[in-house]
């Protein structure tokens, strides 16, 4: 066979029912065998989308997510998305065609180093240099990608390669990557220890709890111990937001009672989170300066790079809970109320939640998260691009079930809701998706409603229109003396008429009456939909720390 026959193949082998792409000239022989496959493609209209669109597919189902486009300006279009991937240890496998072999080195058109473009965004790279290699090779990337710390792969895949002849025998593999070592026995017990001892503990859970699937474990062992849980905006769904000992979302633009928890906390349990400055707020020296901290990461190099640390833990969340669980059930320790359950109580009454049920115009952003809260079921999946919108998603949005609210976090990167909807519908169709889109977000990726209508992907995007950048203007606002440049993106857009040439749904809505019908009228009609809200243009998204504060010394 044909090396593009055997790509396509080896990518069947590993379970691929969809690829996010965009073809051109160096990767032509692929899409061509990929003609006769049951592998579905799914046509994006800028590869960058293709990226974010195989991310939000693989957090959503918890498998990897595909993407390909072709060499020169289709690789560098993906760059952005991997960046965000790997940002969020995300596993998604990049697929790009190259220039023939032997033109590499010689500007060849549309010819660019990817691999060495890709090397400091990815989890691992390579150049696919050897036809009768493609299926180890492949089934290697795929592997990387989700072992140990989850992240970005991409294969560079020449243009000779795939029209090579080559004998493949498929049978013939590698023994299965494992690098997740166990955790030390002897370590889970000191933490165990110091936990139970601690007069004021705290769980801090990460974006790993998810990846690996430990949520219910990490629900169990809070409950073992009594031990209120506060998370990352990627811990998000670790534990049910709604259930009695998550106190929420920490960090620049987390709740004040859980900032004031964690701040309170005599020992942090860190499990799977990376304490970014996002959640200490710029590797404060005063964050946990009162704190024993324990920390839990399948990344050695995490660990205690940001903060000290007291007890560190290589290992996978799931593996060091369940270690945990086991260590605690031999010791037979039973849950208990203390001093610290009753000052919680305290702190949660000191801090009411923000107010959400405005009924004025123009409409309160907090009114649009209430109405999607309502409307949405705890199996429902909410994107956010970034900016307001993403801070008023995670702060007033609780999260029920893990993988159901997809962010961009750690690159912040603009544009990314919207293709992410995309991927988790695929992965997900049965579940509504709706992307809370700012409208300085959509703007950068409104071409991809081209691609929802074309392939029938009935995402909703809901709009908060506020006719800025909405974060940078809140920061010169507060922070620059009112200095509002390059911010103001004007009115004259017309988000109906756009959602509408591009054969898509649209309505738009100016009472907060209105937000609801609209909205379920998107859903109901199960096809792509863009509901544009307009807000006050000056709301501003609090609470919040200020540059240089402490997270128990927030604004609003």
């Amino acid at each position: 066979m044909k090396g593009s026959e055997a790509i396509i193949k080896s990518l069947e082998q590993q379970g691929v029912k969809h690829i996010f792409g965009h073809p051109g000239g160096a990767i032509l022989d692929v899409y061509d065998a990929l003609y006769g496959s049951d592998i579905e493609h799914i046509l994006v209209r800028h590869e960058q989308c293709a990226a974010h669109a195989a991310d939000g597919y693989a957090r959503a189902s918890g498998k990897i997510g595909v993407c390909m486009a072709t060499s020169g300006p289709g690789a560098t279009n993906l760059l952005t998305g991997i960046a965000t991937a790997n940002a969020d240890s995300s596993p998604i496998v990049a697929i790009t065609g190259q220039v023939p072999t032997s033109l590499m080195g010689a500007d060849a058109f549309q010819e660019s180093d990817a691999i060495s473009l890709t090397l400091p965004i990815t989890k691992y790279n390579m150049l696919l240099d050897d036809p009768k290699n493609i299926h180890i090779k492949l089934k290697e990337a795929f592997e990387i990608a989700f072992d140990g710390r989850q992240g970005p792969v991409h294969v560079d895949i020449p243009k000779d390669i795939q029209q090579a002849d080559v004998k493949i025998n498929f049978s013939e593999s590698k023994p299965k990557i494992n690098t997740i070592p166990e955790p030390n026995l002897n370590d889970v017990k000191n933490a165990i220890e110091l936990l139970l001892n601690a007069e004021r503990p705290v769980i801090y859970a990460g974006g790993g709890v998810i990846l690996s699937n430990a949520s219910e474990l990490l629900t169990k062992l809070a409950e073992a111990l009594m031990i209120p849980v506060v998370t990352s905006i990627r811990g998000k769904g670790a534990i049910p937001e709604t259930h009695h000992l998550s106190m929420g979302m920490i960090g620049m633009h987390g709740s004040k009672f859980a900032n004031k928890v964690i701040s309170d906390s005599d020992c942090i349990l860190g499990i799977g989170a990376r304490f970014s400055d996002r959640s200490t707020y710029y590797y404060s020296s005063d964050f946990g300066e009162r704190a024993k901290i324990i920390h839990v990461d399948v990344d050695p190099s995490e660990i205690g790079k940001n903060v000290p640390t007291d007890v560190q833990i290589v290992t996978s969340a799931e593996k060091a809970v369940k270690m945990m669980l086991h260590v605690l059930k031999i010791q037979a320790v039973k849950p208990k109320n203390t001093v610290w359950h009753q000052r919680i109580q305290q702190i949660r009454k000191l801090n009411p939640q923000i107010k959400d049920d405005y009924n004025d115009v123009p409409i309160k952003p907090p009114r649009i998260i209430k109405e999607l809260r309502e409307i949405l079921g705890e199996d429902d999946i909410v994107t956010a691009e970034v900016g307001q919108c993403e801070m008023w998603a995670a702060m007033l949005y609780p999260i029920r079930k893990p993988r159901t609210m997809i962010i961009s976090t750690g690159m912040g990167t603009m544009g990314f809701g919207y293709p992410a909807a995309i991927g988790a519908k695929v992965a997900k169709p049965d579940k509504n998706v709706v992307d809370i889109a700012g409208d300085g977000s959509l703007l950068m990726v409104c071409q991809e409603i081209s691609t929802a209508v074309n392939h029938d992907i009935p995402v909703v995007a809901v709009i908060i229109n506020n006719s800025y950048l909405g974060l940078v203007r809140q920061w010169q606002e507060l922070f620059y003396d009112k200095h509002y440049s390059g911010v103001d993106l004007g009115d004259k857009t017309d988000f109906v008429k756009l959602a509408e040439a591009f054969g898509a749904g649209g309505v738009r809505v100016e009472k907060p009456a209105d937000i609801r019908p609209a909205i379920q009228e998107a859903l109901a009609s199960d096809k792509p939909y863009v509901v544009d809200v307009i807000v006050d243009k000056e709301f501003n998204v609090l609470p919040m720390v200020p540059m240089g504060g402490r997270l128990d010394d927030m604004i609003g």
